[in-house]
């Protein structure tokens, strides 16, 4: 804080009053002198070694699979994906498709007519069947 002295002549004041200004020029300074620092060292930062890398035939990183779709409708109709499926037959394409990959994700998608039993009914197949990631897909609420 700077103070600046009255004219002389007046009696009876403070002789110091208080300059309402701030100098920010020692904070400029500093944030010049760290702006060198950094543009110096920055580039010091990278690596630079120069290597011959050597070659590989690896095989590409596959795909994950998609996952297996299961509906039950309100009729009590069961889906693979979008194909309906007899619920005697459901254990079996499941069991081949567990064959094929058996960390793949099933989600099961039930009406909400559909009752805890027969819901119950579709996740022991699956759970037979070989899966052991199932899924229970919900409808999300809208906010307001």
């Amino acid at each position: 804080m700077a103070f600046t002295l009255p004219p002389s002549g007046e009696a009876g004041e403070d002789r110091y009053t208080p300059l309402a200004e701030i100098n920010v020029t020692p904070m400029v300074d500093v944030m010049l002198v760290l702006l060198v620092i950094f543009m110096v060292t920055a580039p010091l930062l990278t690596v630079s070694v120069p290597l011959d890398l050597p070659k590989s035939k690896v095989t590409t990183l596959t795909e994950p699979k998609k996952p297996v779709v299961i509906s039950l409708n309100h009729e009590g109709e069961m889906f693979i994906g979008s194909d309906r499926i007899d619920p005697a037959d459901l254990e079996q394409r499941l069991a081949g498709l567990a064959a094929e990959d058996a960390d793949r994700i099933v989600y099961i998608r039930g009406d909400r007519t559909i009752s805890y039993a027969q819901l119950m009914d579709a996740l022991g197949i699956v759970n037979r069947a070989g899966f052991s990631k199932v899924s229970l897909v919900a409808e999300a609420i809208a906010s307001k």
